[in-house]
Formats: structure tokens, sequence, C-alpha cells
């Protein structure tokens, strides 16, 4: 049975995505936080391709997140605290 394009096409985006990670990971063991970081939004962005999901969905769950933030102004998300436990500001803020 032969593979169709677009099986070819996901296949290649996985492995690049695999290796994004791979690449990710090293930053964040070679103290590189902040590449790390932009490495996480190509990571984000090929995601959402490959799951078929559009940029006005994410602006929804955004959007949607922060007025549940504002509702229960408890403590911040854990990705949100720095490793000292302080809350640290948010590195990607989608606008449009």
């Amino acid at each position: 049975m032969e593979s169709t394009p677009v099986t070819n096409l996901d296949e290649h985006l996985l492995s690049v995505l695999t290796k994004l990670e791979e690449c990710r990971a090293a930053l964040l063991t070679s103290r590189s936080p902040e590449t790390a970081e932009l490495v996480s939004v190509a990571i984000l962005e090929l995601r959402m391709k490959l799951n078929g999901i559009e940029d006005a969905e994410l602006k929804a769950l955004c959007e949607e997140m922060v007025i549940r933030a504002e509702e229960e102004p408890e403590r911040p998300p854990r990705e949100l605290r720095s490793a000292h436990g302080q809350r640290r500001r948010p590195l990607l803020r989608l606008v449009k």
C-alpha cells in the first residue's frame, strides 16, 4: 500500500517535531531557557498544524483561560511561576 503525500508530510513533520523537542531539552539542560522557549513556540506551531488547530481556535482558548484566571485569582499556574515560586510574566501574548 502506497503512502499518500499528506501521510508522508505528516510523518516528516512528526520527525521534525521530535527533533525540535530534543533541541528544547538540550537547551534547557545547557541553561538556555529563553532559547528553549523560542523553540517551544515552533513546537506549538507545528503541533497546531498537525492537529488542524486554527489561530482563531487558539485565540478563543487563550481568551477563555484569561477569563477563568480572572474569576479565580488564586495561585498562578505552575508554568507561570519561577523555580523560586515567584510569579513571572507570560512570555507570549496573543494579539490579533
